[in-house]
């Protein structure tokens, strides 16, 4: 296993250190954001995070390697580079095997964590359940790797174009716990509100680390959804999202667009329709992110040093 493992030296000293690490996609960057955005985002987040006692490390394929943290010119060539594969669960074996550029969405970088002992995941928003996924089984593999893996991932909620309650159900079903940070509501992604209630409200850093300490230690297996909501200044309109929502829906509907080629419509419609006000927000809730989970990984590091 060890043998497919790269780590940063920046990664390398902060783990001899003994200084919290905290993981992050590499999707973002390749497949969430246009360039050059994708890679100012990504060097300011991994900043906020050295800023809050903590080491970032992005991880991504490069090489037949698993690398735990990127350089400043690895970061610039996979934001610059087209056609990177998006690597889940399944991908991984033939992409290092294939030598192939990979982008690891949230269940790989969760397994890729844990392989290099990191437990603090930030990133955008976790996938779930698709609309109409008792027809489909349009169902993201990121909730499968959530009730098996043991990472937190600390995120803005589920994007409001999925079927956010029977999201909830299937974690519920897996035993992972969905945590509202100072909410006690579910955020959808570029809201701050979806409707759905959480498990748990937990308002500080240590909490949580005393939480994940706590459910790993009695050895219940797989991570926690640390539900992070965007800031109010940056949050779009719960009703302005669902009416693009429902918009889009009737539209896929009208073109027969099914099946897997639905979320990516839907996705493409709300940033076309938000007039490009859905890059603002995801940012800003990254950066967000990365805060709460920098300050999450040093309250659990202190806790376990």
């Amino acid at each position: 296993m060890k043998e497919f493992i790269v780590l940063s030296e920046e990664v390398k000293a902060g783990q001899a250190k003994g200084l919290p690490i905290v993981a992050l996609e590499s999707t973002i960057i390749s497949h969430g954001m246009p360039y050059p955005q994708n890679v100012k985002t990504a060097r300011e987040v991994e900043q906020i995070i050295r800023d809050n006692g903590a080491v970032p490390a992005t991880i991504a394929l490069i090489d037949g390697k698993i690398k735990i943290g990127l350089s400043d010119e690895e970061l610039e060539m996979f934001g610059n580079s087209q056609g990177v594969a998006k690597a889940s669960r399944r991908d991984l074996g033939y992409l290092l095997a294939t030598k192939k550029l990979g982008a690891t969405t949230v269940a790989a970088t969760m397994i890729c964590a844990e392989l290099a002992d990191i437990e603090i995941f930030v990133t955008g928003g976790i996938g779930g359940v698709h609309r109409g996924a008792e027809t489909t089984m349009d169902i993201s593999a990121d909730l499968e790797e959530l009730a098996q893996t043991n990472v937190a991932v600390i995120c803005a909620g589920a994007k409001s174009i999925l079927d956010i309650g029977l999201t909830l159900e299937y974690l519920e079903t897996k035993g992972v716990p969905v945590v509202g940070y100072g909410t006690d509501e579910l955020p959808a992604f570029y809201t701050r509100q979806s409707g759905f209630d959480v498990n748990f409200k937990i308002d500080t850093p240590e909490e949580v680390a005393e939480m994940l300490r706590a459910k790993w230690q009695l050895g219940l297996k797989g991570g926690a959804v640390i539900a992070n909501p965007i800031p109010e200044s940056e949050a779009l309109e719960h009703s302005f999202i669902t009416e693009i929502i429902e918009k889009a829906l009737v539209e896929a509907e009208e073109n027969g667009i099914q099946g897997k080629n639905v979320t990516p419509f839907l996705l493409g419609k709300v940033k076309e329709l938000t007039e490009g006000k859905s890059l603002d927000a995801n940012i800003a809730l990254v950066k967000n992110n990365a805060v709460v989970g920098s300050k999450i990984a040093v309250a659990y590091n202190k806790l376990n040093s």
